[in-house]
């Protein structure tokens, strides 16, 4: 799969607020004593099994997550609160394979060839999960780089597997692989941002923002921890 058009926008939140919404057996990551909270606004796009081409209308969807970071037996990743996506159909084979907490929203995404920015905005629709929305203009500044190790932006970023729980409250692991991120740093201004309403999380500071390049991504089946 490609992701594109993507923004990082992180806000520090106290750990405890955070520690509450994990499940048994995940263990909150921080960074100098602080836990983070992301929501991440992207373009999925070419996304398809191994060796099989992509369809059109099910391969290409936007996609909205709030995530935090966990390890598991020493191995760092992420844990996802949810996943807004355009999709229906991707939002069902998503809950019933990878057991992540995926969700129906009405979403666009503009591009302002002009300014070099990008207009998203999410609506959540899903039947019996509670209102969220996400609206916001974002454009990268700055030069590329890459995150070194040590760093804020590398500890946020650089993750690569991600931690599910099923209906009966069995971890999961799901390892993905893609090449270092591609980064630069980013301005946004975001109208609306209700997405940590449903777990209590604060948005209203000054948020960590970048944006990443294109990057393809391979991911596997999550398997039980």
């Amino acid at each position: 799969m490609t992701w594109s058009e993507l923004l990082f926008a992180h806000w520090r939140v106290e750990p405890d607020a955070v520690r509450r919404h994990l499940p048994e057996g995940l263990e909150l990551d921080t960074h100098e004593g602080d836990a983070w909270i992301g929501v991440v606004p992207f373009l999925m796009s070419d996304v398809a099994p191994r060796a099989c081409p992509a369809i059109p209308r099910l391969s290409r969807f936007l996609e909205l997550n709030v995530r935090t970071y966990v390890t598991k037996d020493g191995k760092p990743g992420v844990w996802f609160f949810s996943l807004d996506a355009s999709s229906m159909i991707a939002v069902r084979a998503a809950r019933a394979t990878f057991n992540l907490p995926y969700m129906d929203a009405k979403m666009s995404l503009a591009r302002n060839q002009t300014a070099s920015s990008i207009r998203y905005e999410s609506n959540r629709t899903h039947a019996g999960e509670p209102p969220a929305q996400f609206s916001g203009t974002y454009h990268a500044d700055g030069p590329t780089f890459h995150a070194q190790p040590e760093t804020l932006e590398h500890w946020l970023t650089a993750r690569y597997c991600l931690y599910s729980v099923n209906t009966k409250g069995q971890l999961f692991r799901g390892e993905i692989d893609h090449p270092p991120w591609t980064l630069r740093n980013a301005k946004c201004d975001i109208q609306q941002n209700t997405m940590g309403d449903p777990f209590g999380f604060d948005f209203t500071g000054t948020p960590n923002l970048l944006f990443a390049e294109p990057i393809k991504v391979r991911a596997w089946w999550a398997r039980r921890c």
